[in-house]
């Protein structure tokens, strides 16, 4: 078993600790070969010590002090990218002082609750898969529903290639239900609804997991409670190692 300095850490989550962005997207910008580490272009698994220059793009990291957790109340139109070069991207929709980045995504033409943080470590615990982190959606459809949509929305749907894991679905009203999700496939909900016929005409997330959006105005934000962080950190502890997006 490797002897590592006590100190060192992983390259990976030494640039998502410092606010920069999540391990996943520091392992990507790492196999571009955009990251160096005391001049020298870093690879997948490097170790670094606290004392070690590292330049993203020819940038050094700047580690955030002030750690950020927003809830965001993302409306339709808004592009969950932190491409800035994008229109509507939500970083600049936002237009927060520190560098903060989204956990997970909701797809342009949907709205309701975004988190957004400058804490990479939690990004990764909260994009793993296998931990029954739950995503929560109120759906209007263009037809109404049936008891028979309600049942085999619940039970499982064939898209991507695979079927979707059973799930709670409860009709609000004649055109309008709530979903809670524990996967998080690339248009999940959509596609469902295309699959059995339905059209989708607004789409809202309501939770992940213990955040609630409650009345939370939309375009607005605001900063999660001491106690949100705590419940939520609580429930991360467990998490594994297989990463999931929380997409809708």
């Amino acid at each position: 078993m490797p002897n590592y300095h006590p100190l060192s850490k992983r390259l990976n989550k030494a640039i998502s600790d410092s606010g920069f962005c999540s391990r996943r997207k520091a392992d990507t910008l790492i196999e571009l070969g955009r990251v160096t580490v005391n001049g020298k272009v870093a690879g997948l698994g490097d170790r670094v010590m606290p004392e070690d220059e590292i330049l993203v793009d020819n940038n050094p990291l700047i580690s955030t002090q002030n750690m950020v957790y927003i809830a965001l109340n993302k409306p339709a139109g808004i592009t969950c990218t932190t491409d800035t070069r994008v229109e509507g991207n939500v970083v600049d929709f936002i237009g927060h002082k520190e560098r903060i980045f989204h956990i997970g995504r909701l797809d342009k033409p949907s709205e309701g609750l975004l988190l957004m943080t400058n804490d990479g470590d939690i990004v990764n615990k909260i994009l793993r898969a296998g931990n029954r982190h739950e995503k929560e959606y109120i759906v209007r459809v263009d037809r109404r529903i049936t008891d028979d949509f309600i049942k085999r929305m619940a039970n499982g749907i064939p898209i991507l290639d695979t079927v979707t894991k059973k799930c709670k679905v409860e009709k609000i009203s004649r055109y309008v239900f709530k979903i809670t999700l524990i996967q998080g496939l690339n248009r999940q909900i959509r596609r469902m609804c295309e699959y059995l016929g339905y059209g989708v005409v607004t789409l809202k997330r309501t939770r992940i997991m213990n955040i609630k959006l409650g009345d939370l105005p939309v375009g607005q934000w605001r900063n999660l409670t001491a106690d949100e962080l705590n419940t939520l950190n609580n429930a991360l502890k467990q998490s594994d190692n297989r990463p999931e997006h929380l997409r809708e």
